[in-house]
């Protein structure tokens, strides 16, 4: 099991994360590290590489209590989403291939 800290040191999250999920293909191919940059920066509704539609989106869904949706790149440049769920129960960090 992965315990990862959200809370960077400049501002609390915006919105809770729920449990952090990751795909077995994220696990294997991603670094912790990166995963957890990423985690913060969704937390922070810091969108990453999301099309400006898709970061319109994420900034009604976190008014309206929606899906949200980000886009970042690892150290290596291979592409993952990170998905929080609706109701902020679960947070999923995936492959675009795995959705």
């Amino acid at each position: 099991m992965f315990r990862f800290n959200v809370n960077s040191p400049d501002a609390p999250p915006k919105f809770s994360l729920g449990t952090i999920v990751l795909t077995a293909e994220a696990i294997r191919r991603l670094s912790l590290g990166d995963v957890s940059d990423a985690l913060i920066r969704h937390s922070q509704c810091d969108w990453g590489d999301a099309c400006a539609e898709d970061k319109d989106a994420n900034d009604s869904s976190l008014r309206d209590g929606l899906r949200l949706f980000s886009v970042y790149h690892d150290r290596n440049g291979v592409k993952f989403w990170i998905i929080t769920e609706a109701d902020r129960s679960a947070t999923t960090v995936l492959f675009p291939n795995e959705y």
